[in-house]
């Protein structure tokens, strides 16, 4: 078996254990795994920018909120649809990420990281300014009725956790055909030796662009696909801890791997839970760990298993 072969078997497979776990999970971690999937979805889109191309950004949490308010937006003020509402959701990500990208683009480095902050912080502005249609810090609830595609309940259980197991599949698709495709290790090439990839003859700022665009389109449709499943859109999800966290979840889970941010966000996710449980300080434990795992496994978990076991991880 090539090592083709290997990555698709893997990444398979952990789609049918997802898909088996529906089964068997309590109420709780059913609910749970639900949102972390979908998660997962943002901290891959975060992957493509951060783990493949190296561009740090700060401001995801405002592609993750432009595909959350196209959708809420849409079916609150103009009576969308959910399919037609996702749909706009994707595409105002699809644009604010465009938009973005050739504007921030024109910047390297900690300038680049500096400028996502700023015009995130301005989106999130923008949605408080506008709080006659966003509602604001208090957000609005979607209504159950509004939640019904094609006959089926999104606010059932059941149907948000296969929902939730299809947006995470076509995202994993998405990454892996990236991955091994021409254009992906362009990417990484980029990220390794940006100098010699120009050398080479390869447009940098055309493929960079691509890689903000599919970056800010997955965040925007994991925004879109959230607020649909969890029937909420609010300002907090503009926030800067928003952004934060899928650098965090790629970090831990292994950046540059396709596996590494449903990894991280899977045990950042649990590690709150369990130690806020435990103590009201439950962030200094998260802390701790943190930076025991930055200590001893820099690569991330799953990056850390890629270079001592298995190589042929994507």
């Amino acid at each position: 078996m090539n090592n083709k072969s290997k990555s698709l078997a893997l990444h398979g497979g952990v789609i049918a254990a997802l898909f088996a776990l529906q089964f068997v999970l309590p109420a709780y971690h059913h609910g749970n795994l639900a949102r972390i999937m979908v998660l997962a979805c943002y901290a891959m889109g975060y992957n493509v920018l951060f783990g493949y191309s190296g561009l740090l950004s700060l401001g995801h949490a405002m592609f993750f909120a432009a595909g959350m308010y196209g959708m809420a937006l849409t079916i609150q003020h103009l009576g969308f649809p959910p399919s037609a509402a996702l749909l706009t959701g994707i595409a105002a990500a699809f644009v604010v990420s465009a938009v973005v990208g050739f504007l921030a683009l024109r910047t390297t480095g900690v300038a680049f990281m500096i400028v996502t902050l700023m015009f995130a912080q301005a989106f999130y502005l923008a949605i408080l300014n506008l709080g006659e249609y966003t509602r604001g810090d208090e957000g609005f609830v979607i209504q159950q009725a509004d939640r019904i595609m094609a006959g089926v309940d999104l606010s059932d259980a059941s149907n948000r956790y296969f929902a939730a197991l299809i947006l995470f599949s076509v995202c994993m698709a998405v990454t892996l055909r990236l991955v091994h495709a021409p254009a992906g290790r362009i990417l990484v090439a980029i990220r390794e030796n940006e100098e010699r990839a120009r050398m080479l003859g390869y447009d940098i700022f055309r493929h960079k662009l691509a890689a903000v665009v599919i970056s800010g389109t997955l965040s925007g449709l994991a925004g879109a696909g959230y607020g649909l499943l969890f029937g909420y859109a609010g300002a907090s999800f503009a926030t800067v801890q928003y952004s934060i966290f899928p650098l965090l979840w790629v970090l831990l889970g292994g950046a540059g791997t396709v596996l590494g941010p449903l990894v991280g966000t899977l045990f950042m996710f649990y590690l709150i839970d369990l130690s806020s449980g435990l103590t009201s300080a439950y962030m200094l434990i998260a802390g701790a760990v943190l930076v025991l795992l930055t200590l001893f496994a820099r690569q991330g978990l799953v990056g850390e298993i890629r270079r001592r076991f298995a190589p042929w991880l994507p």
